[in-house]
């Protein structure tokens, strides 16, 4: 994590580093390169393949609103604020369907062991690449917030210093 001082400030935003995001942003690439490799080549059925995009692609969109659900429970409960009723089971319920829809598919393919290996490893890096990715864009989405706070702050600090300033020239003149 690098982090940022902003001058006249007590306050560090702490942000990942360039590299890092980097990594993470070359991993995920790597793991959807592999994943499309994988079904483009899968061989048998249409249906299937069709299958089986279909399974990794909702995968892939459930584990970023699970990324995101679960970062707003902790945010929640820190703030003590309620949740909606039932958004954890739908959340938590789409994810355990999509991870066990697209296993299922993956044991039922009639293809040799190691193509089969091949899915499903690369479906699982997809997978926490994608948590990854959703935890990085997030940290970097809240540290672009809290520097705006301590910005918007410190302009508020200079507005009302030149204020005083400008009263305190203009009552000695």
């Amino acid at each position: 994590m690098a982090s940022a001082t902003t001058p006249r400030s007590s306050v560090t935003v702490m942000r990942d580093t360039r590299a890092w995001q980097l990594q993470v942003w070359v991993s995920f690439g790597i793991a959807i390169f592999l994943c499309a490799t994988g079904l483009a080549y899968l061989p048998g059925e249409a249906l299937d393949r069709a299958f089986m995009v279909m399974g990794y692609v909702f995968c892939l969109s459930t584990v970023f609103v699970l990324s995101k659900a679960v970062r707003d429970t902790h945010k929640a409960q820190q703030s003590g604020e309620v949740e909606t009723p039932m958004w954890r089971l739908v959340v938590w319920g789409g994810f355990a369907v999509a991870m066990g829809l697209t296993g299922w598919g993956l044991l039922r393919m009639d293809v040799n062991d190691t193509y089969r290996a091949y899915l499903g490893v690369s479906w699982l890096y997809l997978v926490t690449s994608a948590f990854t990715l959703a935890k990085t864009l997030r940290d970097r989405h809240e540290a672009d917030l809290a520097e705006a706070q301590v910005r918007g702050e410190q302009v508020g600090r200079q507005q009302a210093m030149q204020e005083r300033t400008s009263s305190a020239s203009a009552v000695a003149e």
